[in-house]
């Protein structure tokens, strides 16, 4: 969340042009040069981190047969006979799942065709559809875009407070019942962005002038409010699976494979199609946003009626 909330905020500062002057050049304007500096920022924190996590972490290779590693000889001659999992491996493990696992399977794949348009459209439906613009004809659509990252910046504080907050309420009613309601949540969200182009394009501003501020705070409240699903997507499933698969005697990292390719997979099928889909009404970003909160609907009320909600468990005392 937080590093969400620096790299929104750098897509939302129109000024590193004037930081990084050397950016501005006759073959890139200023918008480019902004976009340009933004990834010189980017390289130069992968660079840092990466050097902190490459020198902060002292492993021991798994074939080493140095006595002093911090591994047990019998454990190092199970690691021995570990090999990595292949893909007949990766989908031989579906015949041992549940019910249940194959439900949290079919609402991941629902939730994650709910958001890619989302993630792919954000601010372009924010430059086109609330501002008016088109890429590169004049600045409303560059404003735009700037707009709609600082949403997705206000979007991440939601992400970080509500990740916090995750594990109480997951103890109070029940991971699958809080995942139900988040995609509930986003759909409703999705139909009010909806409603918000309707009400655009009924009023005269669009293609001269800057939209009113009621339109723009509507837009920014609904990116801030998606941060909270947002967080429980990026958790609440990769646990509900682990705790089925455990009692299971599955690997963990398999199974995660398993669950990345109900995430993976409509994502496909999102990119395949989203753009032939938004042709056919029209060239907007809105169909694909209805598609996605039909989907993300559909997979909140199948995880609060089909999830079983396991009781609340207090956490062993330490000894």
């Amino acid at each position: 969340a937080v590093g969400n909330i620096l790299g929104y905020a750098t897509g939302s500062f129109s000024g590193w042009f004037k930081i990084l002057p050397f950016t501005l050049t006759s073959a890139c304007n200023v918008d480019c040069a902004n976009l340009k500096s933004a990834f010189f920022l980017d390289v130069i924190f992968i660079v840092i981190t990466t050097c902190i996590s490459t020198s902060a972490a002292h492993e021991v290779p798994l074939g080493s047969r140095d006595q002093s590693a911090p591994f047990s000889e019998e454990g190092h001659e199970q690691s021995s006979d570990v090999h990595e999992a292949f893909l007949w491996e990766l989908f031989g493990t579906f015949r041992y799942f549940s019910g249940t696992i194959w439900i949290i399977l079919i609402v991941t794949a629902l939730t994650w065709l709910g958001w890619f348009p989302f993630l792919l459209f954000d601010t372009d439906w924010m430059g086109r559809e609330i501002y008016g613009g088109e890429p590169n004809e004049g600045q409303n659509y560059a404003t735009g875009v700037r707009m709609g990252a600082l949403g997705l910046m206000l979007n991440s504080v939601v992400l970080g407070i509500t990740s916090v907050l995750m594990e109480k309420l997951c103890r109070k009613w029940g991971a699958g019942f809080i995942w139900g309601i988040s995609n509930i949540l986003m759909a409703l969200c999705f139909l009010a962005m909806l409603i918000l182009y309707y009400v655009a394009i009924h009023m005269d501003y669009r293609g001269h002038d800057l939209p009113p501020n009621g339109i723009v705070i509507a837009a920014l409240i609904i990116f801030t409010i998606l941060g909270g699903p947002l967080a429980i997507t990026y958790s609440v499933p990769y646990a509900l699976v682990s705790i089925r698969t455990e009692s299971l005697g599955l690997g963990q990292g398999l199974s995660l494979g398993v669950l990345n390719l109900a995430i993976v997979i409509p994502q496909i099928v999102v990119s395949m199609g989203s753009g032939p889909w938004d042709q056919l009404f029209g060239g907007g970003n809105s169909p694909a946003f209805a598609v996605g909160g039909i989907s993300a609907l559909a997979g909140g009320l199948i995880a609060i009626l089909a999830i079983p909600r396991s009781s609340a468990q207090k956490p062993r005392a330490l000894p």
